[in-house]
């Protein structure tokens, strides 16, 4: 069901958005915003899955997103496009449980949703830019 994980993808992003907002424990922030949320056990646990890979791999997908958008440092982004940009990157190159492409459709979609009017473009850009595993074996 995509709306379902769609919903969840938004959890995770709020989650991970207030934690790097004001400096709160993304567990505790999880766990409060999925006892509002009414999810399935399935997509809880799909909650958190996206927000610790994200948080545990924040350092490379950092790095991802230097590389990838080298005129903008990652905390001079938009506090909303960075977290869009940290969820999705970490469903490309760390998760790989979805296709790239919706991986990307979704943070564009979250963009549009929750970013600026130039938020989903950026973020579009960088995605782009960003190769899966497999990509770089072929290249």
């Amino acid at each position: 069901m995509p709306g379902r994980r769609h919903k969840a993808r938004t959890i995770a992003l709020q989650a991970l958005y207030e934690a790097d907002a004001v400096a709160r424990k993304p567990e505790e922030v999880t766990e409060r915003l999925l006892g509002e949320a009414g999810l399935s056990e399935e997509n809880s646990e799909f909650v958190r899955g996206l927000v610790n890979g994200t948080i545990k791999n924040r350092e490379e997908i950092d790095r991802s997103i230097r590389k990838h958008a080298p005129a903008w440092p990652v905390d001079q982004i938009a506090l909303i496009d960075r977290n869009i940009l940290r969820l999705a990157i970490y469903e490309i190159l760390f998760d790989n449980k979805v296709p790239v492409k919706v991986a990307v459709n979704e943070a564009v979609e979250l963009a549009k949703a929750f970013g600026s009017d130039n938020s989903s473009k950026f973020v579009n850009g960088v995605l782009g830019a960003v190769k899966t595993p497999a990509d770089r074996e072929k290249a």
